[in-house]
């Protein structure tokens, strides 16, 4: 079942290495309107991927990079919220407010504090049924905005031995309210964390 994907970047010139952020929309071209109209830009404008969707990428205000997904034949991930798959995707950026703005203009999502974290400066995005989309998180200091993906794993500890066995670099694995995490820079510069849940934690 896919999770995730990789693809070339379109662009000959660029330089690293990066997982880019999907939010789903019921109309592309819409929503990329709409982001323009909350402040943000649209860098590669909506297009057809075959019989697969149709995508934009775009800007937030405070620019970090997403992607607009408008599923047909693909409609996204086929599995989520367990070991090898994806679990999290928050927004780490040193100016929250504007961001907080434009996602709940964007996309109609609400802003809930999670009081597991009252040390830090997180808020979840929800859709107005209460489903859970992703977090902002304000970080100062951040040298730049992005959105930051976390993939659920077994074991933190076998997952970053072996990530630095095939040429990773990792950070030494910590013990989070919500289970055992690592940040893991593959061998192409792309950075992503993981996280291995304690037993019976709900999604």
């Amino acid at each position: 079942r896919r999770v995730a994907g990789l693809a070339l970047d379109p662009d000959p010139g660029a330089t690293g290495f990066w997982w880019n952020v999907y939010l789903a929309t019921g109309d592309c071209d819409a929503a990329a309107r709409r982001v323009t109209e909350a402040g943000g830009s649209v860098v590669v404008a909506p297009m057809d991927v075959l019989d697969q969707g149709r995508m934009a990428i775009v800007k937030d205000p405070v620019g970090a990079q997403f992607g607009l997904w408008q599923g047909r034949g693909h409609v996204g991930c086929e599995v989520v919220n367990e070991p090898g798959a994806l679990v999290r995707n928050d927004l780490v950026t040193s100016d929250p407010g504007p961001a907080r703005a434009f996602y709940t203009e964007v996309f109609g999502f609400t802003l809930d504090g999670n009081p597991d974290v009252p040390d830090f400066d997180f808020t979840f995005l929800r859709r107005p049924d209460g489903h859970e989309v992703g977090g902002i998180m304000g970080v100062p200091g951040v040298p730049a905005s992005a959105w930051a993906t976390t993939f659920e794993v077994a074991d933190t500890d076998a997952v970053v031995a072996a990530a630095t066995a095939a040429g990773g670099r990792a950070g030494a694995p910590d013990d989070f309210v919500y289970g055992r995490m690592a940040t893991i820079t593959d061998p192409f510069g792309a950075e992503f964390s993981v996280i291995a849940r304690p037993p019976g934690q709900p999604a």
